[in-house]
Order: structure tokens, then sequence, then C-alpha cells
């Protein structure tokens, strides 16, 4: 069975689900960033990397502001805690497990 999931949390996730979405994210840790050079380190056209910061600003992890002609890009958290708190629902059933497994290997050991 599918849990009917919220569609924000689809969007996170999807938003997540590749590699330089997900370095970008990284980059902004540190504070907002001008497009242009969160472009910079990347093997990837600017207009490649824009396309990735709209994927990000569609699922509400980033906002973009104009400052003139240059855009700046700004990290927004929120939407993570929701994915976090979703993927944490699931910490229970594998510490469990984790516990029986070392209960069971223990076990074995003891004998």
């Amino acid at each position: 069975m599918v849990e009917n999931r919220p569609a924000f949390l689809d969007r996170t996730y999807g938003a997540l689900a590749h590699s330089v979405r997900r370095e970008l994210l990284d980059a902004l840790r540190t504070g907002p960033v001008k497009v242009t050079d969160l472009a910079a380190p990347f093997d990837i056209s600017l207009a490649a990397v824009s396309k990735h910061v709209d994927v990000l600003e569609d699922a509400r992890l980033v906002s973009r502001t104009a400052a003139g002609r240059t855009r700046i890009v700004t990290l927004e958290p929120l939407p993570l805690v929701g994915a976090r708190e979703w993927i944490d629902t699931y910490r229970t059933f594998w510490e469990e497990r984790l516990d029986a497994l070392e209960a069971h290997l223990t076990e074995r050991d003891r004998t």
C-alpha cells in the first residue's frame, strides 16, 4: 500500500533526488549566493544551473531575489524539516531491527 504523502514531501524529495541540486543546497548553507557564483564550480551551463535552481525554488527549498541584474539564491530549510520528520518516523523501526540483530549476534556468539 502506498502512503498518501503530502505534495510538499513529493516536491522536496523530487528536488533532492538529483546530485547537482543537493550540491547547490550544500553551497547555500553558509548564506545567500549569486547564481553565477553558485554555478561556477559546476561543469554545466549557467542555464542548466538556473533550471536546477528553478526545481529547488518550486520545492520551496530556495528563494531567488533580484538585486539589479544579479539574482541571489537563499536556502529555505523549512521543507527539509518536514522531510526529516517523515524519515524519523522510521527511526524506531530500524532501531528495533538493529537491536534484534545485536541480540541475535550476541546469543550466537555465546553458543
